[in-house]
């Protein structure tokens, strides 16, 4: 287990100040916010503090559509102060220690936040440094990201303009947020090149992974093999993107075997989408709170309870969670409960009977018009449907879903901590 002085010592700010509240929710993304809704909906009497640094809270789902010409990036971005719920105090700030052994968070300005209960969901680290020349490259004559609110308009710039030439799209060799944005927005882009004249027949869209299929759940990417065999996309499996040379507007790939490098290729672009590595935040690795020995820094909870499996009264959900199961909002909205339910248990010393169950969705947009909602038990790579539909399909319904009903139950249902399945039962049967 990793000490408070083995790691954090020599960066640990000078504590100006001691505040303590009975629950600590590190986060004010759609996990912390929603988590803290609910928590107010069951006892108004709660004492919450949710430690956000950001005064915009964005809807992150939208930044594919964004780099797909569809939003706007304002269409995606709200006031934080406007989603905190009523009863719980923002505490504008960045966490920068862990110390669960003396029931603490100690932020960047020097606060030493003290808790009974701590709940741990701050999204997920975009480690751009570890794409060499990445950082460097971004925003700049064609390699973009939809990972970043920053370059997402400029996914649109370059795919509207394009002429024809070679067209990038690369998954890394990590987790990542949202699995299936690194190909939704290929197949808007190939929509886009198909719908001007000579355009995607002097062009070759190509994806790039590490892995061995389309998706994790074989269901699915059995219609994504389909879809890109049908469109004509180059797939190249085994490959993973490890450096990015702006000055020739080369690609540089590891080629795997079993997840070992084996050789490299060089391919040259006209234009890059990166899907950046990503990991939990520093703060996270370097802390007690860690998965022991892991590469990526997750807080270590059971995938049922989501309490921590060492510190009872710690709990997490979201991205930066050790769950093993996609990391989506749709995963968020299934989670939280669990933890608001199971946290309330742990502060009456009652039993945590609430159970999660690995259910997660991906709406994977495969063009202008189609959607496959992408629902599965993540433990099991099984697919699931909210839906009186077979879910193994692509849909203009589910486009319209995707693109006008998901957005609207994110901001006036699921924040707000509100039931919202009747919501998708009406629009099916409006439609």
């Amino acid at each position: 287990m990793v000490t408070l002085t083995q790691k954090q010592s020599l960066t640990q700010p000078e504590v100006r100040k001691t505040v303590h509240y009975q629950i600590v929710i590190i986060g004010g993304g759609a996990a912390g916010i929603t988590t803290a809704s609910l928590l107010l909906l069951k006892n108004r009497q709660l004492d919450i503090a949710i430690v956000e640094p950001s005064d915009k809270h964005y809807y992150q789902p939208g930044w594919t559509l964004t780099g797909g010409g569809v939003f706007q990036l304002q269409d995606t971005v709200k006031p934080q102060k406007d989603l905190i719920p009523t009863g719980a105090t923002w505490i504008q700030d960045r966490v920068v220690t862990l110390d669960p052994d003396h029931n603490a968070v100690i932020t960047s300005e020097g606060i030493r936040v003290e808790y009974d209960t701590l709940i741990i969901c701050p999204g997920i680290q975009i480690d751009w440094h570890l794409i060499k020349g990445l950082k460097e490259s971004l925003g700049i004559d064609g390699v973009t990201s939809n990972y970043s609110p920053q370059y997402a308009p400029y996914t649109w710039e370059l795919i509207k303009n394009f002429q024809g030439g070679n067209a990038l799209f690369t998954f890394p060799n990590t987790p990542i947020k949202c699995g299936g944005a690194p190909q939704k927005v290929m197949y808007m882009a190939d929509d886009t090149f198909r719908s001007k004249w000579g355009v995607r027949h002097s062009t070759n869209v190509m994806f790039f992974t590490p892995g061995s299929r389309m998706f994790a759940v074989p269901d699915y990417a059995k219609i994504l093999e389909k879809v890109v065999q049908d469109r004509d996309l180059q797939v190249k499996f085994g490959h993973n993107l490890k450096e990015i040379k702006p000055e020739t507007k080369e690609a540089i790939f590891d080629i795997l075997d079993d997840s070992v490098p084996v050789g490299e290729i060089s391919v040259k672009y006209d234009i890059i989408h990166v899907a950046p590595p990503q990991s939990a935040p520093d703060f996270i690795k370097n802390s007690p709170l860690a998965v022991p020995n892991n590469l990526y820094g997750w807080v270590d909870v059971d995938k049922e309870t989501l309490q921590h499996n060492r510190y009872k009264n710690v709990f997490a959900l979201g991205d930066a969670s050790s769950l093993p199961t996609s990391k989506t909002a749709a995963a968020v909205r299934k989670q939280a409960p669990v933890v608001a339910a199971n946290l309330l248990a742990f502060l009456s010393s009652a039993p945590l009977l609430s159970k999660y169950d690995g259910y997660t969705c991906c709406p994977l947009i495969t063009g202008y018009d189609k959607t496959v909602m992408a629902e599965f038990d993540g433990y099991n790579c099984r697919p699931m449907s909210s839906f009186p539909l077979n879910p193994l399909k692509e849909r203009w319904v589910m486009w319209l879903m995707k693109k006008h009903v998901l957005p609207w139950v994110y901001w006036n249902r699921m924040l707000k901590g509100e039931r919202f399945e009747g919501d998708y039962i009406k629009f099916l049967q409006w439609r």
